[in-house]
């Protein structure tokens, strides 16, 4: 009376039914795949870490922008700070903190240098404009009382 294959034994030692084998293999696989799990849950993942942090600006210019833009001037013209922000923060930087100092820095870049522009050193100006410092003071010294 033998059977091809193998034969199923139950707990008390006796022949198990054709039915209890798959279930029996439904329970191997179900404390299987808890173990993954478990293996997973428990062992060290691997911690993502931000590459930029603590970078100055033109840094982070020199490492991810020079290669395709020469320079970081006229980057940011016209463009809002918030926009800007966003773009480079979705395209470009690693971290929102990276972003807002590559926006900074190029808001930096372009901004026109404090004190007379090129226009006004480039250009005299006309006498109907000039303001004569004596015309600020008053006519004639004040008398002492």
């Amino acid at each position: 009376m033998g059977t091809p294959g193998f034969v199923q034994h139950d707990k008390s030692g006796s022949v198990a039914a054709k039915g209890d084998w798959g279930m029996q293999v439904a329970k191997l696989w179900r404390s299987l795949l808890a173990v993954g799990a478990m293996s997973v849950l428990i062992g060290g993942g691997a911690h993502a870490q931000n590459l930029d942090q603590g970078k100055p600006a033109p840094k982070l210019f020199a490492d991810g922008c020079a290669t395709c833009h020469r320079s970081a001037r006229g980057l940011a013209k016209g463009r809002f700070r918030l926009t800007l922000f966003l773009f480079l923060q979705k395209h470009y930087a690693t971290s929102s903190s990276s972003a807002w100092a590559l926006t900074s820095y190029l808001e930096s870049v372009d901004t026109p240098q404090r004190g007379r522009s090129r226009a006004a050193t480039a250009k005299p100006s006309s006498p109907a404009t000039r303001t004569s410092r004596s015309s600020i003071r008053p006519p004639a010294s004040v008398p002492a009382q």
